[in-house]
């Protein structure tokens, strides 16, 4: 990777070593010159901006009077001079609309007026020609990154006024201890917020976090119920997971006959991901064989061998940052042992009875129980408990759930495990709300050491993960064209090999 300084902007000791940029005044005056215009500003808002809207003023409705600071966040270091893709902080993608295409560092202010607040984005807007960042300074260079927004596009394109990033200093410094910050998304401007508040506040030697606390608590749940917009996009993210799927299937040869297979798996479903949207919204799970008995194998690091189970567990993250999150078990000989296909069918039965209890107004945690329901009484009907199906329900034991320790549901939209601030009441113990779009997930694992499994059950792990929507009357499966039967998940297989 290629780096650059100048002499008006010194480089660290990591660089200036390395460094070969010309530094004459007759080479910056050449570079600088002769550059057409950048093209137009958009049209009209995107369409994120005015559900965007929608949502600030739903915040602002809970904190009148408050300065509210909710920071994008920064680059973050991979290693030494490299960073980490970007991704801006969810809740400020969620309030702005700005999603992959977000600028690091931005802040969102919401300033408190007489009636709500004033929305303002802070950004560091796009440098002249004829300035030396343009070319000599490349972690924001535009020869180095690309093109920045200028404040007057972006402005044009959210809907929101826009002001340099070095006009946050004067929101600082009129900040007290009545100003709130979404604490973990800058840590950074976090500490410079404190160091306001402290010399603020009297007789105080440390920081109230505790209201910042409750902003972050809220703004999980301002997310519960998902907008027009959201369910669109969510359901784009699991069109285009499928496609990811669709890609695993086709390349599972080419896993099959490489010593890493697992990696061939997860390339091919990134691969697409990157296609498709961002990213993957979270690490893909690629586990073959044994492996699928661990609930996050991330290592992916294993062969995929004909006979065995591969469990994928993978999401497409789109560009406005909302994911899709789905796992499907496919058996890499194309066809299922009757062993596997009985495991299989257990599971599917758990989430087909956790799906059709959903409607509104039932409690989160119930769609568990049903399917942990069903997980009890075909472990029982196969001989793995030491009693009943109804006292491993019922009593301090538990005894199923040593083959499914996780739970069945979570929260989904932009991040995997979306709102996941909220309060306990609100969301294991909440009421289903039409918009409310959650995972149902149960599994069973049967871990290649366990001995009080059948040796033919050791190291079958199987998982089956839906995206569903609650409805005025029940619920939408959002997954329902990605196959899910036995039947259905062979002939998949058959089809796109």
């Amino acid at each position: 990777m290629a780096d650059a300084r100048t002499d008006s902007q010194p480089a660290p000791s990591l660089t200036s070593n390395r460094s070969t940029l010309p530094q004459t005044p007759e080479f910056r005056a050449y570079i600088s010159s002769n550059w057409a215009q950048h093209p137009d500003l958009p049209p009209s808002p995107r369409v994120a901006a005015e559900y965007a809207a929608a949502r600030r003023l739903r915040l602002s409705a809970l904190y009148p009077g408050t300065r509210l600071i909710v920071p994008a966040g920064p680059a973050r270091v991979r290693s030494n001079d490299t960073d980490y893709a970007y991704r801006a902080h969810s809740a400020f993608a969620h309030l702005t609309g700005w999603g992959s295409d977000a600028v690091p560092d931005s802040v969102l202010v919401l300033e408190p007026t007489a009636d709500g607040h004033d929305a303002t984005l802070y950004f560091l807007g796009a440098a002249g020609r004829d300035t030396q960042e343009f070319y000599a300074n490349a972690a924001i260079g535009e020869f180095w990154t690309g093109p920045r927004p200028s404040l007057a596009h972006v402005a044009a394109d959210l809907g929101l006024a826009t002001r340099e990033l070095a006009g946050l200093e004067t929101v600082l410094d009129a900040s007290d201890d009545t100003t709130l910050i979404v604490r973990d998304a800058d840590p950074g401007l976090t500490d410079q917020l404190d160091g306001r508040r402290l010399l603020a506040a009297e007789d105080s030697d440390a920081v109230d976090e505790t209201r910042d606390v409750t902003l972050a608590r809220d703004l999980s749940e301002l997310r519960f119920v998902k907008d027009d917009w959201e369910l669109a996009e969510m359901t784009a993210a699991i069109e285009a997971t499928k496609r990811g799927f669709d890609q695993i299937i086709a390349d599972l040869a080419e896993a099959i006959e490489t010593d890493r297979g697992e990696r061939v798996v997860e390339g091919a479903f990134n691969r697409r991901a990157r296609i498709e949207g961002n990213a993957v919204g979270y690490d893909t799970i690629a586990a073959s064989g044994p492996h699928a008995c661990y609930l996050h194998w991330t290592r992916n690091d294993g062969p995929v061998v004909p006979g065995d189970l591969l469990l994928v567990d993978a999401g497409v993250e789109l560009d406005s940052l909302y994911t899709a999150d789905i796992t499907r078990t496919l058996p890499v000989s194309g066809t299922f042992t009757p062993v596997q296909r009985k495991v299989y069918e257990a599971v599917l039965e758990a989430t087909d009875a956790a799906r059709a209890i959903v409607k509104p107004g039932i409690r989160f945690r119930d769609i568990h129980a049903e399917a942990m329901r069903v997980i009890a009484e075909k472990t029982a009907e196969w001989g793995l408990l030491p009693a009943s199906a109804e006292e491993s329900l019922d009593g301090d034991g538990q005894w199923h759930r040593r083959y499914m320790i996780h739970g069945t549901s979570h929260h989904l939209g932009l991040d995997v495990h979306d709102c996941a601030k909220a309060r306990r009441e609100l969301y294991a113990e909440g009421i289903l709300e039409p918009g409310m779009v959650f995972t149902i997930e149960p599994g069973l694992y049967f871990q290649p050491d366990d001995l009080t499994v059948p040796e033919e059950l050791r190291g079958i792990g199987i998982r089956i993960e839906d995206n569903v929507v609650v409805t005025a009357t029940g619920c939408d499966l959002l997954s329902g064209d990605i196959p899910r039967t036995a039947d259905d998940v062979e002939a998949w297989m058959q089809a796109l090999r």
